[in-house]
């Protein structure tokens, strides 16, 4: 009887999400599925950096000072366009994005493969929203972990969106002078 009762379950569960899936999409495609595994892939993942942190025995701080939340979040910035934009790492994404045209300074537009199983990731990974994600929480475990060579790294990609941000400056500032 427990098996029969089990299978009337699954089968009602499977036709609630099938119910939502649908209701939710109004008639567009919104891999929902996709989302719920990437939203567990998310967990799992500050779960591990999280265990790996306590394992340590690394204590935490009060609260962040507010330096920190400056360079995380400018180094969070950068990191994360360059993963999801840049033309230098479409190597990465390629699997699971079209190439649709140059977008900006050094950057691609690009969109997430129809196909059913990339089509989440493809979405996560042009992102730099998405991606900021997992990358404050990668620059955050890496400040509890391993505080200078992280800092460090920080610094350096907070220069380089520095630098970006003065390139385009005078990117500008040159258009406007020469009329271009």
């Amino acid at each position: 009887m427990g098996t029969a009762t089990d299978g009337r379950f699954a089968r009602r569960l499977r036709g609630l999400v099938r119910r939502t899936e649908h209701d939710y999409a109004a008639g567009s495609d919104r891999p929902l599925r996709g989302y719920v595994a990437a939203m567990a892939a998310f967990g799992v993942y500050t779960a591990g950096w999280a265990t790996v942190v306590r394992t340590r025995g690394r204590p935490l701080p009060d609260r962040p000072l507010p330096w920190d939340v400056v360079l995380t979040s400018v180094a969070t910035f950068r990191l994360s366009r360059l993963l999801s934009k840049a033309s230098v790492t479409s190597p990465l994404r390629a699997p699971f994005t079209t190439f649709v045209g140059p977008q900006g300074p050094a950057e691609l537009h690009e969109e997430a493969q129809a196909d059913d199983r990339r089509a989440t990731v493809g979405e996560l990974v042009t992102c730099p929203f998405c991606v900021s994600v997992w990358v404050a929480s990668t620059l955050t475990a890496g400040q509890l972990l391993w505080p200078r060579a992280t800092r460090t790294t920080m610094g350096a990609l907070t220069a380089l969106a520095g630098a970006d941000a003065l390139q385009l400056a005078y990117g500008a500032l040159v258009s406007r002078t020469t009329g271009e």
